[in-house]
């Protein structure tokens, strides 16, 4: 399975922030969309960070909540590893593990395309070893 069947499947809507807008900005649409992460772009849709929540709790437990009206892109991680559409559920999961974050943006052409959880991940390889399963289930009843 690949990513952009998981993307056919939840859909490709994604919300997005620029990097001058305010943490408290970033941190109200993480609220009302209840996500965990944000994708920072630039006016082309090209990925240039990623917030997520620990993101915020990290820099407000340590600094304060005055960097609440700090730009987003003073707190962004910048250096996002992103995934295409073609690359394959196990490939994804290898990216999170490695790099331990729980989202992934989906980029086609330099563009933004997705995001990808590791809940989305997590629901797919469950579907997956479901159906594996019973296929093996019906393998065993037929012989």
């Amino acid at each position: 399975m690949t990513v952009r069947s998981i993307l056919d499947e939840k859909g490709y809507d994604v919300q997005t922030i620029g990097p001058d807008a305010t943490l408290r900005e970033a941190v109200e649409a993480l609220a009302d969309k209840r996500i965990g992460a944000i994708v920072v772009t630039d006016a082309e849709r090209r990925v240039v960070g990623i917030l997520s929540e620990r993101d915020c709790v990290r820099v407000i437990g340590l600094d304060g909540p005055g960097r609440l009206d700090d730009a987003v892109s003073t707190v962004m991680t910048s250096k996002v590893v992103t995934a295409d559409g073609n690359e394959t559920v196990h490939q994804v999961m290898e990216h999170m593990t490695a790099g331990r974050f729980r989202h992934l943006p989906v980029v086609q052409g330099g563009k933004l395309l997705g995001i990808i959880s590791i809940g989305d991940v997590v629901k797919h390889r469950l579907a997956e070893m479901e159906r594996e399963s019973h296929a093996m289930r019906e393998y065993i009843m037929s012989t």
